[in-house]
Order: structure tokens, then sequence, then C-alpha cells
């Protein structure tokens, strides 16, 4: 194989992985292609769940024909006993000959130990292909290993003037029926959809997908430190149809108050307040990860959006602009962030510009 093949079957694996995007946590969503003499026998991702992994996945649909193929993996193969066997021994009994891998894995658990078994067993092993590519994609995975923490992706709906509402609240529709559906399409590849109570009390959001012909939802998120939230609105109706998580502070919340949204089929995750009240962004996030998500999509409000980035928290920005103003009046995507002075705004790279509809799309990765 030539390097030119070896980035074109990668670039297919890495594709194919993010098929499984809000579906796997915690485990990462890999995709897996196996190859015979330029012929593609075999391809998976990882399933709903986390199991099984892509590449058992490819190896049952390539059969007897892995054996001296090679395999391309966006991740290194497992090389723990889990719910089942490591995906390293697999490529061995398999006979696969040759294994290209992205990235090294650095959960604790894996770190090199999957690679090290495959050079053992005598499979010649490349590692690095497409490899930045493939630390984007798996950017959720590898921050909570790293950080403790879900990637977090904050989405802003504006109008040009960068306003999300008008002096009264009124917010629907400032973006047009094609950048709604953009956004479901973005709730589907995330873990979690996470808002703050502000936003949940004011707009008494579903936080589901919709319209997509899909059959997952994802975990519905909202901060409220207080629980100070509508149990007559729609996410208490809802509560024990699609997962609903309450990060809030017992202290604040009370007993009682706790025990309705229980009782409504809510998850509640306690994390004690700061001691001007709130919740801080790290302790929420840090709760998610230990939960197990990887990938959060932020919806909101101002404030909570402010505090995520004064935190250092945002990983993503999505924007969805149209071509409105609603003036100085209007109400504010981004709540105050006090800064001192310019060096100390958030910068963001951007990565993604285009049409969608009548707006505008832009995605930013934080510098």
């Amino acid at each position: 194989m030539t390097a030119e093949d070896d980035a074109r079957f990668m670039r297919l694996a890495l594709a194919l992985g993010a098929r499984g995007l809000g579906r796997t946590w915690p485990n990462p969503a890999v995709g897996c292609v196996i190859v015979r003499a330029g012929r593609l026998i075999g391809r998976g991702w990882t399933q709903p769940g986390g199991r099984p992994h892509g590449e058992i996945v490819a190896l049952r649909q390539a059969g007897a024909a892995a054996q001296g193929a090679t395999l391309y993996a966006g991740l290194e193969p497992c090389a723990h006993h889990g719910r089942s066997p490591p995906c390293a021994e697999a490529l061995i009994a398999a006979g696969v000959t040759r294994v290209v891998s992205a990235i090294e894995d650095p959960d604790p658990r894996v770190a090199g130990r999957g690679h090290a078994m495959l050079r053992s067993a005598g499979i010649a092993l490349s590692c690095g292909v497409l490899a930045r590519e493939a630390a984007q994609a798996h950017r959720g995975f590898l921050t909570r290993i790293a950080q403790g923490r879900p990637m977090v992706t904050l989405k802003l709906a504006t109008s040009f003037d960068g306003r999300i509402a008008t002096a009264d609240g009124e917010s629907q529709w400032i973006t047009g029926p094609a950048a709604r559906r953009h956004v479901h399409a973005e709730r589907a590849r995330h873990d979690a959809v996470l808002v703050g109570g502000g936003t949940a009390r004011q707009d008494d959001p579903m936080l589901t997908v919709r319209g997509l012909g899909i059959g997952h939802q994802p975990v519905r998120v909202v901060v409220s430190a207080g629980l100070d939230l509508p149990e007559d609105g729609r996410l208490a109706a809802s509560a024990g149809d699609v997962p609903l998580w309450l990060v809030h502070d017992p202290n604040r919340s009370g007993a009682a108050r706790g025990a309705r949204w229980a009782d409504r089929g809510a998850r509640l995750l306690p994390v004690p307040a700061e001691p001007e009240g709130g919740l801080h962004p790290r302790d929420v996030l840090a709760a998610l990860g230990d939960c197990g998500l990887t990938r959060v999509f932020c919806e909101g409000g101002g404030r909570f959006a402010a505090a995520l980035l004064s935190a250092g928290c945002v990983d993503e920005l999505v924007g969805f602009t149209a071509g409105c103003a609603l003036g100085a009046d209007g109400r504010p995507a981004i709540g105050p962030l006090r800064l001192a002075g310019l060096a100390q705004a958030p910068r963001f790279d951007l990565i993604e510009l285009r049409p969608i509809g009548g707006d505008v799309l832009h995605r930013w990765s934080r510098a």
C-alpha cells in the first residue's frame, strides 16, 4: 500500500466512525476498514452503547478473508478485557498481517498496549496516519480522558448584530428552517444537550432531536442550582420518556423538590455550589464526565454561555447568523464576560464557513 492508499482508507475509517457519534459514550466512536489486495472486504464502526467495537464489526464482515489483510482503525485497538475480549486479540486471531491506526488511545487501560500486542504477534504496525484528523474526530473522548470532562460545543443562533431575542424575549424564529434542521443534526451527534436553568424556565424547551427520523435521543441536561424549574412543563412531562439529568446543589434545592423530579424519572446530579451561590461550569462538566459523557451540545442561555467561556470550557463554537438586526435593546447571545482588556477575550479559529438556507453557518475551534 502507498501512503496515498493509507490516507484514503483511513479517511474512510474516520468517516465511518462519525456514524456512531452521540451513541457510543463513554466509548469512542471508532471506524474500521479491512483491505486485501486493494479491495475493501470489511468495514464497521462502534455500535450503540459502545459494543461491539468497529474492529469486531469489520472482522465479522470480512470473515476468513481477513487473513493476510490490512486493517485501518481510527484509534488504537483496545487491549483490556471488559464486556468483551480485547480487539487486539481478535485481530491477531483473525490473521491480519498489517494494522494502520491513526492515534494511540490515551485511556490508561490501553495507552500503547494494543499496539504492543500487535507488534509482539508479528503484525506490521503503522501509527499516525491522519493523526490530526483523528484527534479532531475523537475530541470528545480525548477531552474526557485528559481533562475529566466532556468536549463542549456552544451553539449560538443570532441576528446579524449578535442578539438572540427581542427586548421582550421573542426569538422564534431568528434563523430559518434549514439552520434549525442543522441544529437537530448537531444534537444527534452529541451525547447530551445542555442548557442553563434560565433557558429552561423561560422557554420550557424539549431539547430533543426531531424531524430526522432517527431512533435515539441525546441526554437532556439542565443546570439549576435550586431545581426551580417548571414542574408542569414539557421537560417535566417527558422526563420518564427521554433522559433528563438535572445538575443541582442539594443544599439549595431541598429534598422534597429533588424527590418530585426523581419521581418523574429525572436523574439528579448533585454539585456543591460556590460561595456566591452558582454552580461552577468545571464542577458541572466534571460531574457529566464522571457519568460517561464525552460530547455536550450547549444551547444557552446567555449567562450560562458566558460562564462556560470565562471558565475556558468551550471547545467549539457553532454559530448560525441571520440577516436581520434586532438592535441594542435586543437580548445578547452572551452575557457579561467582565474582561479587563481585549487580550483576555476567548479566541477561536475558524474551521468552517458556509451558507445554510438563508443564514450563515460558521464553526470555530478553540485556539
